[in-house]
């Protein structure tokens, strides 16, 4: 993730954080939905991460992949919405170099991990659906937790060497700023590695997703009408049909407009707009869209997953904690 190229400068003894010009209502309201937007990210992921980690019957390697998801943006929800719309609300970095230094590093780790397990999801349902033998004979539990596990650590190894060449993790920052040192090549990198690769094999592959689905769905019809003599068949014909078609909303609504749309406005505004420009505010709502995403994610998956909105039914009655809960039915 990239979000700014900042040549530091040796004048912080000129630096004064700006005075407060709101009053203290629209003070307390701006974080009032500060807290409401963190919070409704943290308690999503959590209950997704619960659901997927609870239940034996959700662990299939799609839903592995899921959890990863999950807990990345929990990350997002617990570390970096809160300290990037405290320092958007007071114009000023008010937690120290320290924790300026976690801050900058915790908002690229989760971010960058995020995108790229949406394209290891593009993948497997690629695989799922293309080569479904293959599928399900090499693609196992243990498979999908290691390449989950190579992405979050390619992730840190390749911020913290981002971090690291740009000087990140110095001390030598302006009593209340929180700057990013990003320089030109590395700027150019980071989007090639964090947005437009995985995004193109995302478009790619869910295409390709999107046409097999299509076919599913075109020769379930057909065997409905060539078995529209039979009643029994007829209903089950229907209810695949059903079945394929929310599967093809789903693919389409949540992976490509929904994930795009909160990335696409990140990185065209740090393309276009120079830093220190007067339309800044573009820039700070085109972030909050990028954090966005790791809150939209749990309400999709309430809309549109039928296993999560029967963990959550489980999960708020408190049958999670009863005996053998794990083997309960929640497909």
């Amino acid at each position: 993730m990239n979000l700014t190229a900042v040549n530091q400068t040796d004048m912080c003894e000129d630096y004064s954080c700006p005075e407060r010009s709101v009053s203290l209502s629209v003070y307390v309201i701006l974080y009032v939905a500060a807290a409401a937007v963190a919070l409704l990210t943290v308690c999503g992921n959590l209950l997704v991460m619960i659901s997927v980690s609870h239940f034996k019957q959700l662990h299939t390697p799609a839903n592995i992949l899921i959890l990863s998801l999950a807990a990345s943006d929990l990350l997002v929800g617990v570390f970096v919405i809160p300290l990037h719309l405290s320092l958007l609300i007071e114009s000023c970095w008010i937690s120290g170099p320290v924790m300026c230094s976690i801050f900058k590093f915790v908002n690229f780790q989760p971010t960058s991990v995020s995108v790229h397990t949406v394209a290891l999801i593009a993948v497997d349902r690629f695989l799922a659906l293309s080569f479904p033998f293959f599928y399900s004979e090499k693609i196992s539990l243990n498979v999908v937790c290691t390449a989950a596990l190579l992405n979050w650590l390619f992730s840190l190894i390749y911020n913290f060497t981002l971090f690291y060449i740009n000087g990140n993790f110095t001390d030598s920052v302006c009593p209340g700023e929180c700057v990013y040192n990003i320089d030109g090549t590395s700027s150019i990198i980071d989007l090639l590695i964090v947005f437009v690769m995985p995004c193109t094999l995302i478009i790619i592959l869910y295409t390709h997703v999107f046409v097999i689905a299509k076919k599913h769905a075109t020769a379930i019809r057909a065997l409905q009408v060539h078995n529209s003599t039979e009643s029994s068949k007829n209903k089950i014909s229907d209810k695949s049909e059903r079945k394929a078609a929310m599967l093809l909303g789903i693919l389409v609504f949540k992976a490509l407009p929904v994930f795009l749309l909160c990335l696409l406005p990140y990185y065209i505004t740090f393309l276009v707009i120079p830093y220190g420009s007067v339309i800044n505010f573009v820039r700070d709502v085109a972030v909050i869209f990028f954090f966005l995403n790791s809150t939209i994610n749990p309400i999709i998956y309430a809309l549109f997953y039928s296993w999560f909105k029967k963990s959550l039914k489980l999960i708020f009655t408190f049958k999670v904690f009863h005996k053998d809960s794990s083997l309960m039915n929640v497909m």
